[in-house]
C-alpha cells in the first residue's frame, strides 16, 4: 500500500460543492485503500496524549486482580485480560478496557432489563475524563465524516447522522504485549461490526488492513450464517497500516457495508505483536441503540433484509464473549426479549 491519503476536515459541513467533492474523495480513498487518515489539529492532539497516558497508567498501575474487578454484569464495559476473547476459536493476545454508553443505574433502560445498559466501572475519575473527552472529540469528527460521505454519494446531508443521534458510542482501549517466540497474534482477521471506526494509535505499529480486492466476496457479518472472524487471516494482501503523527485512522464498518450494498466494504483488519508493548484506541461511531436500518436502495422495505442495532450490537457482543457474566446474565435474566419487543415496536430508519 503506498501512503495512506489524509483529509483535513472542516469545521462544519454544510453541503458546499466543497463538502461534495471531499465526500467523493472520501469514498473513493475507502474503495481504494480500504482506510484514510483525517488530519489532527494540536488540541486534538493533546486529546488523544492524555487519553493514551491514562491507558499506560491503567494498564501499568493496576494490579491484575485490580483489574479484573471492574467488569460489568449488565453492559460489556471495562476489563478484558489478554486472551480473554477469542477471534475464530483462537485466542487474541490483547488487553482490553471497553468503554460503552455510561447509563446510570436508575435509568428506565436500566429498571427495565434492556441488554448492555448500564454504567461504565471505571478505574477512577482521571480516566473517566480522559477517555470521555477523547470519544467526544472523535464523535464529532465522525458526525462530519458521515455527513460528508452521504453527500458524495448524492444523498440527503442528515441520512447517516440521523440514525447516529444519540448513538451508542463506545471504544476499545487496548494494550498489545511485546512478541514473543511463539505469540505474534494481537487480535485475529475481523471486520467490525458498526457503523464508522475512527482510531489513534502510537508510534510502535501492528495494524494491518486488507483493501477491497476486485471480485473478493466479503463476509455480510450481520447474518447469523456469515462470520467475518478470522476472515482472510493467512491469505495474501495485507497492508500495514504505519504509524503516523498527528492523524486518525477511520474505516467503514459493517453498518456501512450493509446500507450502502456493498459499495462501500467493512474492512477487515488484524493486529500482529511487535518487538514492543502497544497502545491503541478504537472509537466506534455508532446508530442509536434503537435504531432500525434498511438498504438505501430500498431493497428492504418489504423484506427481513433489516439491522435492529441494539440486537445486532448484542449479538456481536454475546458471540464475542460467550462465557462472559454479562452473556450469561443476558440469557439467565431473558433480556434478548426485550430486544424482540423493540424491533416489534419502534421506529424504523
Amino acid at each position: 500500500m503506498t501512503e495512506l491519503r489524509t483529509f483535513h476536515l472542516p469545521a462544519t459541513v454544510t453541503g458546499s460543492d466543497d463538502d461534495v467533492e471531499l465526500g467523493r474523495r472520501l469514498i473513493a480513498a475507502w474503495q481504494a485503500d480500504g482506510i484514510l487518515q483525517i488530519a489532527a489539529d494540536a488540541t486534538q492532539d493533546r486529546t488523544t496524549a492524555a487519553a493514551l497516558a491514562a491507558s499506560r497508567r491503567f494498564f501499568h498501575g493496576l494490579t491484575l486482580e485490580e483489574k479484573s474487578r471492574l467488569v460489568s454484569d449488565l453492559t460489556y464495559a471495562g476489563y478484558i485480560a489478554s486472551g480473554e476473547e477469542v477471534t475464530d476459536g483462537v485466542a487474541d493476545y490483547s488487553e482490553i478496557f471497553t468503554v460503552c454508553k455510561d447509563v446510570p443505574l436508575d435509568d428506565s433502560r436500566v429498571i427495565g432489563k434492556w441488554p448492555c445498559h448500564g454504567p461504565v466501572p471505571w478505574p477512577d475519575d482521571d480516566y473517566r475524563d480522559a477517555m470521555q473527552a477523547f470519544m467526544a472529540m472523535l464523535g464529532a469528527a465522525g458526525e462530519r465524516i458521515l455527513q460528508l460521505t452521504a453527500l458524495g454519494f448524492g444523498l440527503d446531508i442528515d441520512t447517516f447522522t440521523r440514525l447516529t443521534a444519540d448513538g451508542w458510542h463506545h471504544m476499545r482501549v487496548l494494550r498489545f504485549p511485546t512478541r514473543s517466540e511463539t505469540v505474534d497474534r494481537g487480535i485475529g482477521a475481523h471486520t467490525d461490526y458498526g457503523m464508522l471506526v475512527l482510531a489513534a494509535q502510537d508510534d510502535v505499529g501492528g495494524l494491518y488492513v486488507r483493501p477491497p480486492i476486485e471480485g473478493e466476496q466479503r463476509p455480510r457479518n450481520w447474518l447469523p450464517d456469515e462470520s467475518a472472524a478470522g476472515c482472510f487471516q493467512d491469505a495474501e494482501g495485507w497492508h500495514l497500516v504505519e504509524p503516523v503523527e498527528h492523524v486518525f485512522t477511520v474505516f467503514p464498518g459493517d453498518i456501512l457495508q450493509f446500507l450502502t450494498g456493498g459499495t462501500l466494504l467493512s474492512t477487515p483488519h488484524k493486529v500482529l505483536l511487535n518487538t514492543r508493548e502497544r497502545f491503541t484506541m478504537a472509537y466506534f461511531h455508532e446508530p442509536n441503540f434503537e435504531a432500525v436500518m434498511r438498504p438505501l436502495d430500498g431493497s428492504g422495505e418489504n423484506s427481513d433484509d433489516l439491522i435492529h442495532y441494539g440486537t445486532h450490537f448484542t449479538n456481536m457482543f454475546m458471540r464475542c464473549y460467550p462465557d462472559r457474566v454479562t452473556t450469561r446474565r443476558i440469557l439467565e435474566e431473558d433480556r434478548l426479549t426485550v430486544l424482540s419487543e423493540l424491533r416489534s415496536g419502534l421506529r424504523h430508519s
